[in-house]
């Protein structure tokens, strides 16, 4: 099942004295949660009044938030945005997508586990893979065959030693 609201950033520290918020983005680029109109604090939707992009984190303004003191009780909060107000694209997928989903063998169909985790390396994702034993994947298309998130799974083919 897919969640309606998607994990994408952690409230950092306030910004400034006008009740701004920097929000470290779970995201591939900071830009990202710059083109919502609506964030969500604790499930409850925000009016986003601006936001921009400042060394690697989002500054945001959210509507009721006007003052140092209400921005710094939203240290540590989780932000999360609408599913229905994304768009990832052609093979790109949300990691909330891919956690739980089943990893199969694209040659003989057996079932290696579940996803369990999603590593970021700086070179791009590790697949984690928790069954009989875990296995590392690179999500690379050498050894990502297919993603299929409506059948809640992902096929890949493995090389030996992994």
């Amino acid at each position: 099942m897919k969640l309606k609201l998607l994990e994408a950033g952690i409230v950092v520290n306030t910004h400034g004295v006008r009740g701004e918020i920097k929000i470290q983005p779970w995201a591939d680029t900071p830009g990202f949660l710059t083109g919502f109109r609506q964030l969500y604090i604790d499930g409850a939707p925000l009016k986003v009044l601006s936001a921009r992009v400042h060394k690697g984190c989002v500054i945001t303004a959210l509507e009721g938030v006007a003052d140092v003191k209400s921005a710094a009780l939203l240290k540590s909060k989780i932000v999360s945005i609408s599913r229905e107000e994304t768009h990832p694209g052609e093979d790109r997928h949300f990691i909330a997508d891919l956690l739980g989903l089943r990893a199969i063998d694209a040659d003989t169909g057996a079932e290696l586990g579940v996803i369990a985790d999603i590593m970021k390396i700086p070179s791009g994702e590790i697949y984690v893979i928790k069954g009989a034993r875990e296995i590392l994947v690179p999500a690379v298309s050498e050894f990502v065959r297919e993603v299929d998130t409506e059948r809640g799974c992902i096929k890949f083919r493995l090389i030996e030693g992994m």
